[in-house]
């Protein structure tokens, strides 16, 4: 793959910078969400990564991006949302293999805080419910919630698809209200551990990884107006920095798909007022220079052979 890559990214001005994107690396295979990444499917691709790329910290793969200095085959990790298994798993994984790693913290759910998708999904999970009834609850559009089995992992999993979906456009207030009302007619106290502690973060840092924003309450941006957005990203990025006294200058868009999740005539424009010198989005490509360095691209292939993933790779480096 290696001459593969070299050709799709030369170095240079020609250069092509591959961002990856995770988010949580279990310690073991999830049932419920198998192709959730865990530690021994990490640890592998890691080995893979680290043969085929020269990974960069994310604010200096930015900056060599933007003034034609990148090196052949450059690419840099990501982490979004502030998972404590970020900490747990991932790092010593990222420090065995010796590779830095920026990680995108949402603020407001740190020290035992629970992001809206988790007190769903852990609802569902741990509920004793054969059926949940969620009639008479409405998602984003108006419509009734209704009914679900609960059986086997696969009727969980459906569920599960069927109401994030609905629930996920919701503006904040309602869609928090809305999951805590599902958790409680699932007869479920969700975790409070699955986020990342203060002093986690702080071990991140000290371990040489870098640290972004990811907002407050990970929002949709789309939804709401300038002053809303300008204080998520502000309010995210001071708590942070106040955290490691130091500057943070780089963001992440919550969920991140152009025109939907966030406005790109906007939000990258508010983020760059803001002191931020690099965002990233979820928008599958590979940057060039030219790229708006306040929406870089990011894209990680889902398959488990290494042939299959350098190809996917290399697909996504070429368009």
């Amino acid at each position: 793959m290696k001459p593969l890559f070299n050709l799709l990214s030369p170095a240079g001005t020609r250069a092509r910078l591959s961002v990856l994107i995770f988010h949580r690396v279990l310690p073991q295979p999830d049932p419920l969400f198998p192709e959730e990444m865990d530690a021994a499917r990490f640890d592998t691709l890691l080995g893979w990564v680290k043969w085929w790329f020269n990974v960069l910290p994310l604010d200096e793969a930015a900056r060599r991006l933007r003034d034609g200095s990148l090196p052949a085959r450059a690419a840099a990790l990501t982490f979004d949302d502030g998972y404590a298994d970020n900490h747990d798993v991932a790092l010593p994984l990222l420090q065995k293999h010796g590779l830095p790693c920026s990680f995108f913290v949402a603020t407001g759910f740190l020290d035992g805080g629970r992001m809206w998708n988790d007190t769903l999904i852990e609802a569902l999970r741990l509920s004793d419910k054969p059926l949940l009834d969620l009639s008479g609850l409405r998602g984003a559009n108006g419509e009734d919630l209704g009914r679900h089995e609960l059986g086997a992992d696969t009727a969980r999993r459906a569920a599960l698809g069927q109401l994030i979906e609905h629930v996920k456009y919701l503006p904040p207030g309602p869609r928090q209200a809305c999951v805590d009302a599902i958790a409680a007619r699932a007869e479920v106290e969700p975790p409070n551990d699955l986020m990342m502690s203060s002093e986690q973060v702080r071990a991140l840092r000290g371990a040489g990884m870098q640290i972004g924003a990811h907002t407050v309450s990970h929002p949709i941006l789309a939804t709401l107006d300038a002053r809303q957005v300008a204080d998520e990203m502000g309010r995210s990025r001071d708590v942070l920095q106040a955290l490691l006294g130091e500057k943070v200058s780089l963001f992440a868009y919550p969920n991140g798909k152009p025109g939907v999740d966030y406005l790109p005539d906007v939000h990258p424009g508010i983020a760059r007022e803001l002191g931020f010198e690099a965002a990233v989005s979820t928008r599958w490509a590979a940057a060039r220079r030219d790229e708006d360095v306040f929406q870089i691209p990011r894209f990680t292939p889902w398959d488990r052979s290494r042939f299959g993933f350098g190809l996917r790779l290399a697909r996504n480096l070429s368009n």
